[in-house]
C-alpha cells in the first residue's frame, strides 16, 4: 500500500456530508413569501383596483388645488334635487371628488357654477397623491353654463 493519502479505503467508502436545510427556515421564507403577495394583492384591491365607474350631474358648486404635501384638486357637484333623511327637513345631494388629469382640473376650473355631466371611477381606498376622496373624476361628458341675472354692485 502506498501512503498516498487521496487513494485511501477509508476515503473512498465515506460519502460526502451534505448539509441539511431547517425545516423552520423554509417555513419562514414560505411565510414570508405568502405574507408579501397578500400585502400586494390587498393594497391593489384597496386603492388601485376600480370598484365602480359611473356618472353624476349637477351644478359645479367648488373646485379647488390644495394639499400640504401633494396639491391635489378637489370639487363639489350639488345635484339636482333633494335627499331628506329626517321627514321635512331639506338636505342637498352633494357629490365630492378629486381630479388627477390636468386637463380635466382645467376644464372644470373655468366652468365653475355650471351643470355638468361627469364621469367618475371609484375606489376602496384614497391615495394622498390620487386626492382625498376614493371618487375620482376622469372627464367631464357635458356642460350647461346655467344663466343667472346678476345684480350689480352698487
Amino acid at each position: 500500500m502506498s501512503n498516498n493519502p487521496i487513494n485511501t479505503p477509508e476515503q473512498s467508502l465515506a460519502q460526502p456530508t451534505l448539509k441539511k436545510k431547517s425545516g423552520f427556515r423554509r417555513f419562514l421564507r414560505i411565510t414570508l413569501l405568502l405574507l408579501l403577495i397578500g400585502l400586494a394583492l390587498f393594497f391593489y384591491f384597496r386603492y388601485f383596483f376600480v370598484f365602480g365607474e359611473g356618472s353624476k350631474a349637477g351644478e359645479l358648486n367648488f373646485f379647488v388645488k390644495k394639499g400640504y404635501v401633494f396639491k391635489t384638486y378637489e370639487g363639489r357637484v350639488i345635484q339636482t334635487g333633494y335627499n331628506s333623511k329626517v321627514p321635512g327637513s331639506i338636505q342637498s345631494n352633494e357629490f365630492e371628488f378629486s381630479v388627477v388629469n390636468e386637463r380635466v382640473a382645467q376644464q372644470l376650473m373655468s366652468n365653475s357654477g355650471a351643470f355638468m355631466e361627469l364621469h367618475y371611477k371609484e375606489y376602496l381606498g384614497a391615495l394622498p397623491w390620487r386626492g382625498m376622496s376614493k371618487y375620482v373624476v376622469d372627464s367631464v361628458i357635458s356642460v350647461q353654463k346655467i344663466n343667472k341675472a346678476e345684480t350689480p354692485l352698487p
